[in-house]
């Protein structure tokens, strides 16, 4: 193959070097392409496509082609101009020196030769050639060639393209720098179809296959259908070229202008003698906008709030408000995103670490980072814990946002009654601000900490609005990815938030709110429990926090359980904490005043630390009883037991009910006497039904702790069996207690809380519980040293709990109780 080397700038090539020879510059005699000779030296040409009647300017370094030229000149000056196929290995092999084999006659009408040993030469193509076979390559090539003939007849069809193409060409060399105005009048004065479409393709920005494939096209009406298409796209390139330039020169243009613009506004505050300080903090709101990542609404409104701060004096009133609002725009992490931790043996150890128990709680934090790890675009969940005060909920929000890696951010939704708490007030108002949940996202720093809404059951409302409804927004995982302050008035993301609400009850929360969450139940602790709790928790705890060294102060296992049996009574272990507490107190000060380095708490030292007992087991006290039976209940603090008795006396028939009872308590108490009236023969009370008994007295039901306000169904069995026992002057088994919603066919229907009332029972001394038949499901929930320390009996009709609890009328007397004094 041969090498070549070409350029189309005839200037250039002159004033590169001045030539020392020049030779040529002919005019072309009219049918000289008839005249081609079957054999014509070739000129390789590497990037460029030489078109009939088109003129191009080559150099040549090599000597072969040096030669060539020369000996061209000396004779006919004719030569064939073949464009090389780029990137071709395959040419040597195929016999055809990797030339394409559809070329250009062409004519040689100038030559100028330089010092460095290199021509130039100018070249004018004929007409069409097909290369048949190359007859020599020494010392250049040689080939047979066939001159193609072309059909220049023009049609309608021909004319119309043509036509197309001037239109198209002129809008090409209006886009195009590089191409002069002359451009179009050249064309317009080609008549030929064929050498119009030579010289446009000549002309266009196209790669070489491109060209040789217009050169290749014979046929007049396909070329120019070809240079059509190649038009078009020219055309909508600069087109498209152009319309890019002119945004950018308009942008240029717009910045230019802001920027005079800008100083000039700096020139005029400094004539008017105003702050320079100001249009610096403008400026450093300018780049912490742009910083800020924002969404396109916020960088939006932003900007637009930007541009009424800077024409805006710094003494107006509205200068402060708008500097506040751009302030939160900017401040709040609409992009900052804190790492989880999803270790899940790791975040387990933390979880275990911090709390005993809550087990259910645990599992189901390491399932959402199990499925965190999983799906990384996963929505926070809502999580509602419910529970009585002292169980450790609101400890237990902090814990997991630090096994996830998260911040923690905690308020209290307690005695809340307005709505502007939780989404903010309008800007309208002077000294207006976002809500709390937006303001503890900016505390956080991050759009995902973990957000804890403590006591959501005691949130109230008045005519500022309702706190519940303005969180159904916020904690509705559909809703909350567009959360919108009223301050902001622009939509916040909150999806990636973990929500923690707490509440000592249930009841009291919405049920719109409730649905919207996943409750999960936290129960009291058992003893063991809390002994457990109280020797890995709480006393390294506190003896840390009064410092005390360890060893300086032990407590014995029966001391601590002392503590929780005599002097709390709770279903959490808040109280018992404050009680370990005190002893430490008291040990820090003998310490500090020199008495006594080391003590050590027994279960008779704890009258002296902490002063008498303040519960003591009022079962232990009492005795069978006509119209008394234990009854137990569920209170936010847990469980508890509730006496309940009854007294007749003469009297027109009436039920007098006290102890601060509730609506539903009071229907109970009349359910329970219309059932033992209608049991009366069963019971053997005295004159039956239409007896004396129920005629001729009264009846005064009293439940005791009456300040405490009390209601529920719960205690339907225990008033039939006081009644039962007042009607009937049978006694009631004073070591058993009872629970469970009565019907006035004597059914016994199922209750909850029954853990927390189990271990109200256990604590009080009773080792009998009588349940409804239906809760046997809820026996799993009892810790299992209850279970075999206690005996449970179930009961389906009110008829088996006569039996189980009335004694006869007649009980074999016993010895007097004595009761020791404390």
């Amino acid at each position: 193959m041969q090498d070549s080397d070409q350029t189309f700038n005839t200037e250039e090539i002159i004033e590169e070097d001045v030539p020392i020879e020049e030779i040529g510059d002919e005019e072309i005699e009219e049918g000289v392409e008839e005249k081609l000779p079957e054999e014509l030296p070739v000129i390789p040409i590497s990037d460029a496509v030489v078109y009939p009647f088109l003129i191009l300017p080559l150099m040549f370094s090599s000597e072969s082609l040096v030669q060539l030229t020369t000996e061209a000149l000396s004779s006919d000056k004719l030569v064939a101009l073949f464009a090389q196929r780029p990137d071709d290995n395959d040419g040597d092999e195929n016999g055809d020196e990797g030339l394409y084999p559809i070329g250009t006659a062409g004519i040689i009408i100038k030559k100028l030769r330089f010092p460095n040993g290199s021509i130039r030469v100018v070249v004018q193509g004929l007409s069409r050639i097909r290369l048949q076979k190359i007859t020599s390559t020494d010392p250049y090539i040689r080939a047979k060639v066939e001159q193609i003939a072309i059909d220049e007849t023009e049609t309608l069809e021909v004319k119309a393209l043509m036509r197309n193409a001037l239109q198209e060409f002129q809008k090409v060399v209006q886009l195009t720098q590089h191409l002069p105005n002359e451009m179009q009048l050249s064309a317009l004065n080609i008549e030929e179809p064929g050498r119009l479409a030579d010289f446009i393709a000549a002309n266009l920005d196209i790669s070489l296959p491109e060209k040789q494939l217009i050169l290749k096209s014979f046929d007049i009406k396909d070329r120019l259908k070809l240079i059509n298409r190649h038009l078009v796209k020219e055309v909508e390139v600069l087109e498209l070229g152009s319309k890019i330039q002119d945004e950018v020169k308009e942008e240029m243009d717009k910045d230019q202008r802001e920027y005079y613009l800008r100083e000039q506004m700096q020139a005029i505050r400094r004539e008017l003698g105003e702050d320079s300080s100001v249009q610096v903090e403008i400026e450093e709101f300018r780049q912490q906008i742009e910083e800020a990542d924002m969404p396109e609404e916020a960088q939006e409104a932003a900007e637009k709030e930007l541009s009424r701060l800077e024409i805006m004096s710094p003494a107006a009133a509205e200068y402060t408000v708008s500097r506040t609002y751009l302030d939160w725009l900017i401040s709040l992490p609409w992009s900052v995103e804190s790492t989880d931790n999803l270790n899940l043996k790791k975040a387990e150890k933390i979880l275990d670490a911090d709390h005993y128990g809550m087990r259910n709680i645990k599992d189901r934090i390491i399932e959402y980072l199990a499925v965190r790890k999983l799906k990384k675009d996963m929505k926070g969940p809502i999580f509602c814990f419910v529970g009585p005060p002292g169980v450790g909920k609101t400890s237990l929000g902090r814990s997991i946002a630090r096994a996830l890696g998260r911040k923690f951010y905690r308020f209290s939704l307690g005695g809340i009654r307005d709505e502007a708490e939780i989404r903010g007030h309008r800007r309208t108002y002077i000294g207006s601000l976002p809500g709390r949940i937006l303001q503890g996202i900016r505390y956080c720093g991050s759009n995902n900490p973990v957000f804890m809404l403590d006591e959501i059951d005691k949130m109230g409302m008045d005519f500022r609005g309702d706190p519940a409804s303005a969180l159904l927004e916020a904690l509705d995982p559909e809703q909350n990815r567009e959360f919108s302050d009223h301050y902001l008035e622009i939509k916040f993301d909150l999806s990636k938030v973990m929500f923690i609400t707490t509440a000592n009850h249930a009841t009291p929360i919405p049920h719109p709110l409730l649905d919207r969450m996943e409750v999960m139940d936290i129960p009291g602790y058992t003893t063991e429990e809390k002994l457990i709790i109280a020797k890995q928790y709480l006393v390294p705890r506190q003896l840390e926090e009064h410092g005390i060294n360890p060893k300086n102060l032990v407590f014995e296992e029966k001391a601590v359980s002392g503590i929780i049996k005599d002097y709390t009574r709770e279903a959490g272990v808040r109280n018992l904490e404050r009680e370990l507490a005190a002893i430490c107190r008291k040990t820090a000060k003998k310490v500090a005043l020199g008495k006594k380095k080391k003590s050590q708490i027994t279960p008779k030292a704890l009258k002296k630390f902490l002063g008498s007992p303040k519960f003591i087991q009022e079962i232990s006290m009492r005795k069978d009883e006509v119209g008394v039976a234990t009854g137990l209940a569920w209170t936010e603090a847990g469980g508890t037991i509730m006496f309940i008795e009854a007294i007749k006396m003469k009297g027109k028939k009436n039920l007098t009910l006290t102890g601060s009872l509730g609506d539903v308590m009071k229907e109970s108490a009349q359910i329970a006497l219309s059932l033992v009236r209608s049991r009366a023969d069963d019971l053997e009370i005295k004159g039956g039904i239409h007896g004396d008994f129920f005629n001729d007295n009264e009846i005064h039901i009293h439940v005791p702790a009456g300040a405490v306000p009390k209601d529920g169904p719960s205690a339907g069995i225990t008033m039939a069996v006081t009644l039962a026992s007042l009607a009937s002057n049978r006694p009631v088994r004073h070591n058993l207690a009872m629970t469970g919603e009565l019907t006035l066919r004597g059914q016994v229907l199922p209750i909850g809380g029954v853990k927390e009332k189990v271990l109200a029972a256990r604590e009080a001394g009773i080792r009998t519980v009588i349940l409804p038949d239906q809760n046997r499901k809820d026996m799993e929930n009892v810790p299992k040293t209850a279970q075999k320390e206690m005996t449970f009996k179930f009961v389906k009709k009110i008829d088996d709990l006569f039996r189980l609890s009335l004694l006869p009328k007649d009980p074999p007397d016993s010895k007097p109780e004595t009761v020791k004094p404390a």
